[in-house]
């Protein structure tokens, strides 16, 4: 799968949020972006998956057949997307079924996160790591080439973060693509930054500005 973004824009509420965005990620690499807050990094991935849509530029895949670009990846967000009364292993499994693609058993998954011994215990009962973590091991439940993580190491210890770091450079390996939106250095394989600096504050931000006060 090669993913190409090309000038991509994002306008909202009549501001915009970031312009001349691009970037072409092949099999095998990661792409770091950063940025202050408010710059749109999670605007970015938000528009990526499918969420959110551009005010222009083009993003375009290859190399899968039939897909579209949402069918293609994983998201894990600053909400980790969990369903509470579940317990850990029947939220992986949920997930499983509902992506196909089978890749990893909801088991094996949570063992390889450390979470063996939580898997029969509703998420609400988890603490925020492991809630972290459950979500994380979402991503080898279902094959997807591309995945899209927004300040992945948040709410990790080290010992966990180390995990991370571990599954994601296996991704890579494999021929998987990561783009991260994060505040910290991540030690990954084949790896590049994507800064992104929002635009100078115009007149007409300022006429806006004025006029949601």
């Amino acid at each position: 799968m090669h993913l190409t973004v090309d000038n991509l824009r994002c306008d909202r509420g009549g501001r915009r949020i970031f312009d001349n965005v691009s970037f072409v990620l092949s099999p095998g690499e990661a792409l770091v972006v950063t940025g202050r807050n408010g710059a749109g990094k999670s605007t970015l991935l938000a528009i990526l998956s499918g969420q959110l849509r551009q005010s222009g530029g083009k993003i375009e895949v290859s190399g899968v057949s039939e897909r579209t670009l949402p069918e293609c990846l994983h998201l894990i967000g600053h909400r980790e997307a969990l369903k509470a009364a579940m317990t850990a292993r029947e939220n992986l499994d949920f997930a499983r079924d509902l992506l196909g693609d089978p890749r990893m058993g909801a088991p094996e998954a949570l063992d390889r996160v450390g979470l063996a011994h939580a898997a029969d215990a509703p998420v609400a009962y988890l603490s925020a790591g492991q809630k972290r973590r459950v979500a994380l091991a979402r991503l080898m439940v279902a094959h997807r080439p591309l995945w899209l993580l927004d300040e992945p190491t948040s709410a990790l210890d080290i010992a966990s973060q180390q995990i991370l770091f571990e599954l994601l450079n296996e991704h890579t390996r494999s021929g998987g693509l990561v783009i991260a939106a994060t505040h910290q250095e991540l030690p990954l394989d084949n790896v590049r930054e994507l800064r992104i600096e929002r635009p100078a504050f115009t007149d007409s931000d300022a006429r806006f500005a004025a006029e949601t006060i």
